[in-house]
């Protein structure tokens, strides 16, 4: 049989692969290596969206990985362990430094506690690393009990060879005093295997108190990727530089009497503000601008509540203000019916929408003037002056910024599976829509890529580079723009909302794609336009909270959508009726779990209360999906096909 001639240009190639490849026995071992991998099960994946700030209930359902962390302890111990004994090993899985305080004080016989809780860790590890190559676990390992562990779980006490030396390992951690130590950094190892790859499906930000501790924790995990929210995108655009998305920022900080990731997390200095709503607002009552406390710290006093409502109002003001100059700049968008304080009648106090004429909640704005109502006061303006100082000079805000970028996107395709937030703007016919953007023509996919650049583009916060004025625009109008994929309403009614009663005025009319996700048809046709490859393949979304409590399914067009948005903000229990989506997608199928409310961290900690979570099967496939299935194996499938025909070159001489 006559060999396969090489062209030129593979020969380049093969050269090139051949300095990381010098001999016939390295391309050998990696292609062994490779196709050994390629046949290991596929790791889990784990899907969260719309995390809004809630960080106690984020951490613990990333600690305990919906329930996977549970199941696995299950499945290792089943009935050889009493039923309180799981929970507390699973307790001590997720909090292990906060459980082990609690335990010392507790246990009359704590090495004996060590020595068999240590036994019991090794064996969920084991169960957990059973899926990875030897050296993707021993990377996983912290480095000062890397060998200890590896010891423990390659290991065992049947072995009748090894039995003094496996128990000595366990006595000698507990003599030296390094048990703790050692338990902590397998509990970590343990979550840290159990989860292969984190998929945040948008919207970290607002409402909830811990969004920058969501993204601290988000910087030090092994494997993650976002999918920008709108309420991401309003931060993001924040921080480069857009003041109607700063107002944005503090308006809904305020509105939450939230303000823990504005003065905590990121140093905004919001003295400024205050002191200018106190004097322009000292005998206003600011009724309609009062936080919606129900979800916020007990702990804020008359005083502290009349504050907020007075900032509250000022800078809702000011967004209306500085919101009209991005709409007269950018005519094109057709968003001129935002712009409301042209509108009013200030003697009357009523305003004209749509030829109708409403009466206002509130008819105090000195800082308003009626016959040029969008110019801002000089107050106004060095305000607006120093806060745009302390967003785009905060180093965190700017290291989190960063990360979005690196580790975000506007949508994602990953092993069947099409993510974005919220929605892809489309026609009646279930067609995607065209959306004209400084000129040119896009849609679908090339919409989002479009949408993508500018975003990183605007996010530079580099004035010099090419369209970044209009980039750093558009970061406004992807948080509430009519045709932004992050958004897809036909307004966002903020000012109707706190000003008119007439609750018709407070609609906002959902785009086109939140009707056609219901059909199988335009699903299919819209993942064929991102490349969605597989029998088994999904649209996986977040942005619209299903209403559980109303009969709302997450499950949509035959299997083929999954919202997993169920409230995981507090803010939406009452709405939803639970709290929260996650999916979790391993070698054997697709499971959706829904959750409870988590009640906090320290009932968690102390007695030992998980999530109460429900698990749906979404798909289960009767045969386990292996590496070799993924994206990756794709990749590794063509590593090795290249690998082999560089033998072919070594042994052809035609690479030396």
């Amino acid at each position: 049989m006559k060999p396969k001639t090489f062209s030129a240009e593979e020969i380049r190639y093969l050269e090139l692969l051949s300095r990381n490849f010098p001999t016939i026995a390295a391309a050998s071992t990696e292609i062994i290596n490779l196709e050994a991998i390629l046949s290991l099960p596929k790791g889990t994946e784990h899907f969260l969206t719309d995390i809004h700030g809630e960080n106690e209930a984020f951490d613990h359902v990333l600690r305990n990985a919906s329930g996977a962390v549970a199941r696995k302890v299950d499945e290792v111990f089943g009935s050889s362990l009493r039923e309180k004994e799981r929970k507390q090993l699973c307790t001590l899985i997720y909090y292990p430094k906060e459980r082990l305080e609690i335990i010392k004080r507790e246990e009359e016989n704590i090495d004996e506690w060590y020595a068999i809780t240590m036994q019991r860790l090794i064996k969920v590890c084991r169960a957990v690393a059973s899926k990875y190559t030897r050296s993707k676990v021993r990377k996983a390992m912290p480095e000062a009990f890397s060998y200890i562990i590896q010891e423990m779980m390659h290991e065992s006490e049947d072995d009748e060879n090894k039995t003094a030396y496996f128990h000595q390992i366990f006595n000698s951690i507990i003599s030296i005093g390094r048990s703790d130590a050692c338990i902590i950094a397998i509990c970590e190892l343990i979550q840290r295997l159990v989860v292969d790859r984190l998929h945040i499906v948008g919207d970290i930000y607002d409402r909830g108190p811990g969004a920058h501790l969501i993204m601290d924790k988000l910087m030090r995990y092994h494997n993650v990727d976002i999918q920008w929210g709108n309420h991401d995108v309003v931060w993001m655009g924040a921080a480069a530089g857009n003041e109607a998305c700063m107002a944005n920022v503090l308006r809904i900080s305020l509105r939450y009497a939230n303000l823990n990731t504005l003065e905590d997390g990121y140093g905004i200095n919001l003295l400024p503000l205050a002191t200018f709503a106190m004097d322009m607002y000292a005998d206003d009552p600011c009724a309609v601008f009062m936080p919606k406390l129900n979800f916020a710290d007990a702990e804020y006093t008359d005083k502290n509540v009349r504050l907020i409502a007075q900032m509250h109002k000022a800078i809702a003001v000011i967004q209306w203000k500085l919101e009209h100059d991005i709409i007269m700049r950018h005519k094109d968008w057709h968003m001129e019916d935002r712009d409301l304080l042209h509108r009013i009648d200030f003697a009357k106090g009523t305003v004209t929408i749509g030829g109708t004429e409403y009466p206002l909640k509130d008819r105090n704005f000195p800082t308003v003037d009626p016959k040029d109502p969008y110019r801002m006061t000089e107050e106004e303006r060095a305000l607006m002056d120093k806060l745009h100082h302390s967003f785009v000079e905060s180093p965190k805000m700017a290291a989190h910024l960063e990360f979005l970028l690196d580790k975000g996107s506007m949508y994602l395709v990953c092993n069947g599976n099409l993510l974005f937030h919220a929605s892809i703007p489309m026609n009646e016919d279930g067609t995607c829509k065209t959306v004209t953007l400084n000129g040119v023509k896009y849609k679908g996919k090339s919409y989002l890529d479009e949408v993508d650049r500018l975003v990183r583009v605007a996010c530079q916060r580099k004035s010099d580079v090419e369209g970044y004025d209009e980039a750093l625009d558009y970061m406004w109008y992807w948080w509430c723009g009519p045709d932004s994929p992050s958004f897809d309403k036909s307004r966002m009614a903020t000012f109707e909302r706190y000003l008119l009663d007439d609750k018709e005025t407070h609609k906002e009319v959902q785009g086109m794609y939140y009707k056609l996700r219901n059909d199988a048809e335009v699903c299919d046709r819209l993942m064929d336009e991102f490349g969605v490859k597989g029998e088994h393949r999904h649209i996986v979304n977040g942005h619209v909270p299903v209403k559980t409590m109303k009969g709302e399914s997450p499950v949509k067009a035959n299997g083929r959508v999954l919202v997993i948005d169920g409230g995981f903000s507090r803010a939406y229990h009452a709405e939803t009726g639970i709290a929260g989506y996650t999916l979790v997608f391993n070698s054997h199928g697709l499971q959706l779990v829904q959750h409870e409310p988590f009640e906090n961290r320290q009932h968690a900690i102390e007695d030992g209360a998980d999530i109460k979570s429900t698990r749906f099967l979404v798909e289960f496939e009767s045969q386990r999906m292996m590496v070799r299935d993924t994206d990756i194996g794709e990749q590794l499938q063509t590593q090795v096909d290249d690998l082999k025909r560089l033998l072919q070159a070594y042994r052809l001489g035609v690479v030396k």
